[in-house]
Formats: C-alpha cells, structure tokens, sequence
C-alpha cells in the first residue's frame, strides 16, 4: 500500500513539475511577441435621439421579419390548395392538378415581380400603377434616413415585396379546382401569367395601392371621387374581395368558358355525382390551409405593432370554426349525412369571409359571418350545379360569393366593433367593381385562348386522364384502376 502511494506522489511531482515549464514557456514566448491592440468600438449613443433610434431600428426589423414569416406561411398555402383540389377530383387528373398548382407559383412569382407589384403599388393615379417594374429595392434612390431606421429601405420592400407575391399567387391558383380535369396545361398557364400580371395587381392597386405610394380610387384619400362624395373607405383588410373574390370570379368565367365535364349533367337534367378520389388528402389540404390564414389575415398587419395581430387571429380562427360547423350542419339537413367534402368548403368559407372583417369586426362578429358563410357555401354549389355550371371542389361558392358575401358584410355596424363599420354603399361599390373587372377581363382571356390554341382537351383525354396524355405521368403508377371514370 506504502509503495503505491509513493508511486503515485511520483507521478503528481512530475505532472505539476511539466505544468509549470509549459506555463513559463507561454509567458516567455507570450513576452517575445507583443499582443496586438484590440480595435476600440465606438462609445454607444447614449443620447436620448440616440437611444430612440436604435429602438425604432429593432421594430423595423421585427416588422419585416414578422411579414416575411407570414409570406412564408401564405405559401405554404399552395400546398394546401394543391392537396384541397387534388382530393376532391379524380385519381386520372390528380397530377394535372398538382403541376397548375405548382406553376401558379413559379410563374405568379417573376410575373408579379416583373410587371404586377408595379401596377399594384408604384406611383398609382387612382387605376393602377405606372413605374417600379422588375422591382430592385436596392436601386431605390428614394430611401431617406427615416426609412433606413425603420428597416424600410430596401429591407421593407423586400419584405413587403414577398408578401404581396404569395397573395397573387393564392389569386391565381383559386382557378384551378373550378377548371379541374378538362383544361389544356398549355392554355392554363397563360392565364396565370394573365392574373399575377394584369388582372389581380390592377383591381388590388383600386383598394390597397396606398399601402405603399399614392392611393387606389377606393381608398377615398382626400382629393378623392370618394372623399367627394363623402362615402368611406372601402374595407378589405387582407383581400376577401381583393384575392379571393378576384380569384373566385375568374374561376367562374372558366368554368363557363370550359363547359361542364363530360357525363356530369344528363339530358334529362340529372346531375351525376363525380365524386373526389381522396378525402384524407383534401383534409390534410384544408388544415394547410387554416394554418396558412395565420399568416393571411393576422399577418397583413405587417407589423408587430400593438399587438393586433392576435385579435384578428382569433377572430380569424372562430370564423373558419363556424364555418365547419354550419357547413357540416346544412350538408346533414340537405343530404341527410354529414359530408365531408361539404364541411371542409364550410371552413373554407368561413374563412374567406372573414378575411376582409378580421380586423374591425368582433369575436360575435366574426363567429357569426363565418357560420353564415358555412350555410351559403352548401347552398351556393347547389345552385351552380342546377345551373349546370360545373366547378369540381366549390371554388366559385368559396372564393367568389363568400368573399363577396364578408366584404359586404365589413359595411354592416351589428358585426363590427362600434365605429369600425364602414359604409354598405362603398362595399357594394367595391365588390362591384373588383368581380366586373376580373370576370370581365378573364373572359376575354379564355375566349382568345379558345379560339387560337384551345382550352379545352380532347374527349379521350378527357375521359382517360389529363395525367398520362397531358404529363406522361400517373399520380399512383403501378396501380390498376377499373374503368375510364376512375
């Protein structure tokens, strides 16, 4: 025992003892070579000016990273409505449908970038904007001090510039699900180039082109036709009427345009039902799509301010509740089972319609649009299809009529918070104006596409599948699927 302990004081001398020449040799080497003098900073500005500053700088910052989270949402958004119209089709066009919905995005976004963010917000005369195309916030000579300390320039334009390209995007991609499974892709594409470029960007620039310089005619800023006339504003706070009503009324101009799918009317006027291939799938789409609003609607605060966007999340959220719920109810009473496919528009509805009110209407308010919406939605397919104008997921009863219906209903003081409610006259002038404007525009579209190069595809496409004729491709390759109707 005696020698092991020797043996490992031993051992402890000779540690301490090369310890001890390795800290000389770093002094000695340390003395050689003369440290380098750090860089002084510069003494912070203590000043109150100088304090105030730096503070508006962080809250520059937080707002745009606010807004580019939101963007990041919105987008995600295309993968809900991918998956929305993908379930409620059938398995043949499942990849036709995937491909618009990811092209609407590809091609929203450099078109939207290149010629719509410049009619939509530069230097509007009332119509639209005349300057900015190919947007670059770095060459923007106009950015002041101000700007710079509130993260504006270029950094807010970037922001705001994102932002706005996820809405057009979600204008364009609402057509889809309406023309489902009997556009050419071709002919598709044009159109959403047509919608991010022309028409969404000059009916937003009438009621959002203030937000960055001068003023839409329906924002009724002094000088005015409105302010003349002593009508208010028009309210459309995240695009009930801008986007989705926009969007709604082009979806039913193709629709027409199209014509319904074949065997789904009978000459005896049966309507035969064509039955969506994948509910999971347009389910998993519309919880997507509700997280997606998140950024939407509290999101087109695009700031973090004082904290409204949370009020306008709940307010957002109970609507789209509602909505479910007096979707799945109407859908019980009418069809006598609760249909899935019914209750999922409802909270879809419930949310478009909120969209324009989610700011200025109240928790009762907002609860109350969205479960009307849910019983308008189920009563708008029906009355759709007993016109015979064919629309495969209710896109044309979501977007179109429900935007129009929440818009409209921004005007009416019983579901705002008192004060907030602006003027029916306005609203009704204003969803007047949009829907004219975009089914106006997009029928002559698809008209000149149908007689050049066709927007229609031929019967055997049709009934075989756009995925194989169309894209040389099948959703569920290897699968064998019973009949041409699959």
């Amino acid at each position: 025992m005696t020698q092991w302990l020797c043996r490992a004081l031993v051992v402890l001398v000779v540690i301490a003892s090369l310890g001890n020449s390795l800290v000389v040799a770093q002094t000695e080497t340390a003395a050689e070579t003369p440290a380098a003098t750090p860089a002084t900073p510069p003494p912070p500005d203590t000043t109150p000016d100088g304090l105030s500053n730096r503070i508006l700088a962080l809250a520059g910052l937080v707002d745009w990273f606010w807004t580019c989270i939101a963007a990041f949402l919105v987008f995600f958004m295309q993968m809900g409505f991918a998956c929305v119209e993908a379930g409620l089709t059938r398995a043949k066009n499942t990849v036709n449908i995937m491909m618009k919905n990811f092209m609407d995005f590809a091609i929203g976004t450099i078109v939207f970038w290149a010629i719509g963010y410049g009619l939509m917000f530069s230097a509007t005369n009332g119509f639209c904007g005349t300057g900015e195309f190919f947007v670059d916030p770095d060459a923007k000579a106009t950015a002041t001090a101000a700007d710079n300390i509130y993260g504006k320039a270029p950094n807010w334009t970037y922001a705001f510039l994102m932002f706005q390209t996820v809405f057009a995007a979600t204008a364009a991609t609402i057509v889809s699900g309406a023309m489902a499974e009997r556009t050419k892709f071709k002919s598709y594409l044009i159109y959403t180039a047509f919608i991010t470029g022309l028409v969404y960007p000059i009916s937003g620039s009438w009621a959002w082109g203030g937000l960055w310089n001068g003023a839409g005619w329906l924002e009724a800023k002094p000088g005015s036709w409105l302010a003349s006339m002593n009508l208010a504003a028009y309210i459309d706070f995240a695009g009930s009427s801008v986007v989705h009503m926009c969007g709604g009324a082009a979806a039913l101009a193709g629709a027409i345009a199209l014509g319904p799918r074949k065997g789904r009317y009978s000459a005896d006027g049966k309507i035969n039902p064509m039955p969506g291939h994948n509910m999971a799938l347009a389910t998993i789409g519309v919880f997507v799509l509700w997280l997606g609003w998140f950024g939407f609607n509290p999101g087109s605060t695009t700031a973090m301010g004082d904290g409204s966007f949370a009020r306008i999340a709940v307010v957002t959220n109970i609507a789209g509740a509602a909505g479910a719920l007096t979707g799945m109810i109407t859908a019980w009473i009418k069809f006598g089972k609760p249909d899935i496919s019914m209750t999922l528009n409802g909270a879809l509805a419930g949310l478009v319609a909120v969209t324009a009110g989610c700011s200025t209407m109240t928790i009762v308010g907002g609860m109350c649009v969205g479960a009307i919406a849910g019983v308008l939605v189920v009563l708008s397919v029906l009355f759709f299809d007993k016109l015979r104008i064919d629309d495969p997921v209710g896109a044309v009863s979501v977007h179109f009529v429900c935007g129009a219906f929440g818009t409209l209903c921004c005007g009416i003081p019983f579901f705002c918070i008192e004060g907030k409610a602006g003027s029916l006259a306005t609203q009704g002038l204003g969803v007047a104006s949009i829907a004219a404007w975009s089914f106006i525009t997009t029928s002559i579209l698809f008209w000149l596409i149908k007689v050049t190069i066709g927007l229609r595809v031929t019967e055997e496409e049709e009934l075989q599948g756009l995925d194989v004729l169309e894209h040389g491709n099948e959703c569920y390759a290897g699968f064998v699927i019973q009949g041409t109707d699959h």
